[in-house]
């Protein structure tokens, strides 16, 4: 954001000047956990992190990243980044995608709502197609909401269904694939005794069929889209158990990276393409891996790929993916109303997190709000490539930029979001995580070195756990083991809190965090970050993290 002809309504901060350049940094993936073996961010050469912690402990804290602090139904619920950036941004609580969910489907108004009666039009004569992540990983989607869909979709009217599957291996264990897929076949077996044609009709591994995000490998999107619509794959079974289990012994790919398949009669064809006259459903409640190929099934328009037959179908989101771009047109429950969020910063951020500080952090707003004040930079993810191979990422690069804007004077706030504890953390690869909080640090001190040089103010957290905990734990919290007594290794994000760390020349002397507010979580960041501003958060946000005592 520019330094001059900023509009600010915010009443003044009685006690902090305005004025001092702030850098926000976000750490991907980086939460707070016990030191051991398992802990990458412990494992890890982290010099100025480790100084944050304990040279200054007063100005070091740390907040929940998960639960019904960030709007989820429970505290058994982990964070994500979009939960996340949603809450440092929006400043307040909000209902989130699983509980907005969870409360429209035990209400039953989802299927009174206009997104239902839109797709129930192909009832009738055509056929139901529901496409998502088959899991209980609560990240994407859940296992529960799919089993309700599809009871309340066969009650009002569906009489032929088809499940396109993705496995996960990534929010939950690898392998856990199996017993999704076998629990998901019973429940469809039990609407084929009550009449419902429903069966599941193809799968593939959620990184390698339909599930990626901001445009990084358009191939993601089209393997789903040949195995979905077209009915096309490289291996074809008749039974989606019998897949899941061949794949993953045939080709040594865990859950996250099965190659697509199809599930065809006993003539050798595909029980369920998507034709025309067709209803189809995607239905994760998370939008970042859902908005391409809401686009391939939504847009006349479209040229990533070739799509060789574009059937005319009634298509709906669960959510609506990208309130900017009203994708999709149609969604069966509405997303949370965000208005009024902390957003007059500059952003930095690197593709593969390209919504996390601008779509996620506007209040699920894309593009700018000012383009006189703000400004994008986009540094380019590697592709084609697992993260563990370069685990460094671009850190650095980041880093540079991020440093470039602050020397420059021009911008009030630099934001910044470093993803590689949370994208590399995701591969289970323990070694590389620990190269990824090496990378992930360095980029910090670098960022803080020029906040440092220009007399600045930095608040570095993060906005989820990951890389603190790369490993299951039984309920005496030691490492769980296999029936081979190996580890298993964990992928997801984590329940643990994470820090949130103030400092720099700039900061006012008297500045300290409080004790008295309850429960504090990433919501309260919004407020700490205006104060620091030298300016007062709005009443009706979550309190401010710091106070200021006379020296």
């Amino acid at each position: 954001m520019g330094s001059s002809g900023v509009s600010w309504t915010l009443p003044d901060h009685p006690k902090l000047p305005k004025g001092k350049p702030v850098a926000v940094v976000v750490l991907d993936g980086w939460g707070e956990a016990d030191a051991d073996q398992y802990n990458c961010i412990h494992v890890a050469e982290t010099p100025t992190m480790d100084l944050l912690k304990k040279g200054a402990p007063e100005k070091w804290k740390l907040v929940k990243a998960h639960g019904t602090a960030v709007g989820l139904p429970s505290d058994d619920d982990m964070g994500n980044s979009e939960v996340g950036h949603n809450a440092l941004g929006a400043g307040r609580i909000f209902a989130q995608g699983a509980k907005l969910v969870d409360t429209a489907l035990a209400s039953g108004k989802i299927f009174e709502g206009e997104g239902f009666k839109y797709i129930k039009e192909c009832f009738d004569q055509g056929t139901l197609h529901l496409i998502g992540l088959l899991s209980d990983g609560g990240v994407h989607s859940r296992l529960d909401q799919l089993q309700l869909l599809l009871n309340g979709a066969s009650a009002n009217g569906a009489k032929k269904i088809r499940v396109h599957i993705l496995t996960d291996g990534r929010d939950v264990l690898d392998g856990t694939s199996v017993g999704f897929v076998e629990t998901l076949e019973n429940d469809l077996s039990q609407l084929r005794a009550k009449g419902i044609d429903a069966c599941i009709a193809s799968g593939g591994g959620r990184m390698y069929v339909t599930m990626d995000r901001y445009e990084n490998d358009w191939d993601v999107v089209k393997r789903g889209w040949d195995a979905q619509v077209l009915g096309e794959a490289p291996h074809k079974f008749q039974n989606a158990v019998e897949a899941v289990k061949t794949l993953r012994a045939e080709t040594k790919a865990n859950d996250q990276y099965l190659p697509p398949f199809v599930i065809v009669d006993d003539s050798d064809k595909a029980v369920g393409p998507i034709v025309d006259g067709d209803a189809v459903v995607t239905f994760n409640f998370r939008a970042d891996r859902m908005v391409m190929i809401a686009k391939a099934l939504e847009y006349e328009d479209f040229d990533k790929f070739d799509r060789v037959r574009v059937p005319k179908i009634r298509y709906a989101g669960m959510l609506q993916y990208d309130g900017e771009l009203k994708l999709p047109s149609h969604y069966l429950v509405s997303p949370p109303e965000i208005e009024r969020t902390s957003v007059y910063e500059l952003f930095r951020h690197e593709t593969v997190k390209f919504g996390h500080v601008t779509f996620f952090w506007n209040g699920n707003r894309s593009g700018y709000f000012d383009e006189t004040k703000e400004e994008y930079v986009e540094i380019p993810s590697d592709s084609g490539i697992t993260f563990n191979v370069k685990p460094k990422m671009k850190a650095l690069e980041i880093a540079e930029k991020a440093r470039d804007a602050i020397l420059s004077g021009k911008f009030d706030q630099v934001r910044v979001n470093l993803p590689n504890g949370d994208m590399v953390g995701h591969t289970g690869d323990i070694e590389a995580t620990v190269v990824a909080c090496k990378a992930a640090d360095e980029a910090v001190k670098m960022i803080l070195d020029a906040i440092e040089q220009v007399g600045g103010i930095y608040v570095v957290t993060a906005d989820h756990g990951n890389a603190e905990d790369m490993v299951k734990r039984n309920k005496s919290g030691q490492p769980q083991l296999d029936k081979k007594g190996e580890i298993q290794i964990l992928t997801s994000h984590t329940l643990q809190p994470v820090p949130v760390a103030i400092g720099g020349p700039g900061l006012h002397s008297g500045v300290r965090f409080r004790n008295d507010v309850q429960t504090p979580g990433l919501a309260n960041v919004a407020a700490t970050v205006m104060n620091l501003h030298g300016f007062e958060a709005p009443a009706d946000y979550e309190p401010t993290l710091i106070e200021v005592v006379d020296n």
